[in-house]
């Protein structure tokens, strides 16, 4: 069994973003679990607007960041709560994904929020993953006022510790249980694998 490559995606473009504080935490997670990782903060990337009649040429970083999906085995999806969804850069990340970038990927969610509510958030992002045959995990993270839950920590991942060390387990457990259920599918014959609800 090779080591299976987990991927995050940082759907927040603020330079202080806490999305991505906790991507980096699930990250290591996954790490210390036997994962490759990898960190795609969508503000490092050239990424039209996505439109369908656009050339490959034109989609600037598209087809690289689609194809280091493609090769994962595991992708973490994390988002700022916006107007009770996800954020826009994500939705247009997304909205180049099709079945090639998740059938048979397992996929863990996160969202962070200013406030109180980040079900919402959680559960859109959970539909649109099981529209292209990802494989949402059970286990998902949502951070309730995220400016309150971190505080500066010299050899924290972004100078950032939790407050609070349940909250850091969960986090801990989002990247930990994508790496065993990564595993467990590279295990599982192609024959048993089930359908999607959309076949």
């Amino acid at each position: 069994m090779t080591s299976p490559t987990i991927v995050a995606v940082c759907g927040s473009l603020r330079d202080e973003s806490y999305t991505r504080t906790a991507l980096k935490y699930a990250l290591e997670a996954a790490d210390r679990a036997g994962a490759e990782t990898e960190l795609l903060d969508l503000r490092e990337y050239d990424l039209p607007v996505f439109d369908p009649d656009t050339d490959a040429a034109d989609r600037g970083d598209a087809p690289r960041l689609l194809e280091r999906v493609r090769r994962a085995d595991g992708v973490i999806l994390g988002s700022p709560v916006y107007h009770g969804s996800y954020s826009g850069a994500l939705r247009n990340f997304h909205d180049y994904c099709s079945f090639d970038e998740y059938e048979d990927t397992v996929v863990g969610l996160l969202a962070t929020a200013g406030g109180g509510s980040y079900a919402s958030t959680l559960d859109h992002l959970r539909i649109t993953v099981r529209s292209v045959h990802g494989r949402a995990i059970p286990h998902q993270v949502g951070i309730r006022n995220a400016a309150d839950q971190f505080e500066p920590a010299e050899t924290a991942p972004d100078g950032r510790a939790f407050v609070d060390s349940d909250l850091e387990a969960r986090v801990d457990r989002l990247g930990r249980d994508l790496v065993e259920e990564a595993k467990r599918l590279q295990t599982e014959p192609t024959d048993r694998r089930p359908a999607s609800a959309d076949d």
